[in-house]
């Protein structure tokens, strides 16, 4: 029986060896996990869709956001042209930004950057490298587009709005006043942010072709971004019944932009439309010059 003592003995050493081999398998697998939750985190923007406001910037975010190496931000943050964000200071702007593993770049949006007179300097101040994406449409459509969001909004909570004839036209003239209208002349917004930016950190997207053609668009913006070209034409397929281009993402799932996008435009006679299309005739011939190329615009 002298011999069960140390068969005892050698029945525990082997289990005390087996129950730390599993301890530090466990301590591994909880550091690994550890180490993969705190490579996924908030970072700020590698990119910012800076505008034009109704230009296209939330149909651009949508069809950047198919990119498996993109993640975006959801919501128009307007960190740095609303006093009351910016002076939260950048750990509440990089709280907005979504969860991103090393390696994937980071997208916001917030069309009212590019009108803002105070915004590119505070943008370069937050990152000097950051690229800028600038989606443009005819100013004179974009207008009217402008208004017609305006108008939705006030008649959906009841309350009256001046007709755009009114709004845009003083004593037969161009009022250059309008707010809609000047958010419509390029050159002059441009301008502030190729005084902060070098040209080649802006790239041009054309609002018109990307709702026509998406794909070509869509690949020059990966190009501008260093992003390897993982969005197809097959991300992509017409809606007839919507008049436009819906997204078709990697594992199936479609999806449409909402009702807000394509909304007829509100009313504006003939005359008045081409009064406003020569009054933007000098601008856009600016806007073309400073960024090398030229649009179909009226």
């Amino acid at each position: 029986m002298l011999w069960t003592v140390p068969l005892a003995l050698l029945v525990l050493l082997l289990l005390q060896t087996q129950l730390c081999v599993c301890l530090r398998g466990l301590r591994a697998a909880s550091s690994s996990s550890s180490r993969s939750r705190n490579a996924t985190q908030q970072r700020l923007p590698g990119a910012i869709i800076i505008g034009v406001r109704k230009g296209g910037t939330r149909a651009l975010l949508e069809m950047l956001s198919l990119h498996p190496d993109v993640e975006v931000a959801k919501a128009e943050v307007h960190y740095f042209n609303v006093e009351e964000h910016f002076q939260r200071g950048l750990a509440w702007y990089r709280a907005q930004m979504p969860f991103t593993l090393p390696g994937q770049l980071t997208v916001e949006k917030t069309p009212g950057y590019f009108a803002s007179p105070q915004v590119p300097v505070r943008v370069w101040e937050m990152n000097p490298a950051v690229r800028l994406l600038l989606i443009v449409r005819d100013p004179a459509e974009r207008l009217v587009s402008d208004y017609t969001q305006v108008l939705h909004n006030r008649v959906t909570r009841h309350k009256p709005y001046q007709p755009l004839e009114e709004l845009l036209l003083r004593q037969g003239h161009i009022d250059p006043a309008y707010k809609a209208l000047q958010r419509s002349l390029y050159h002059q917004h441009l301008t502030r942010w190729l005084d902060v930016f070098p040209r080649e950190q802006v790239h041009v997207v054309d609002g018109e072709a990307l709702i026509r053609h998406p794909f070509p668009e869509l690949r020059r913006a990966e190009k501008f971004l260093d992003l390897p070209p993982r969005i197809a034409p097959s991300n992509f397929y017409f809606n007839t019944t919507k008049g436009f281009y819906c997204l078709l993402s990697a594992g199936g799932h479609d999806k449409c932009l909402d009702e807000s996008k394509g909304r007829p435009h509100a009313p504006l006679s003939s005359q008045a439309f081409r009064k406003l299309c020569g009054y933007f005739r000098e601008p856009n011939r600016l806007f073309f010059e400073m960024v090398g190329r030229s649009f179909s615009w009226c």
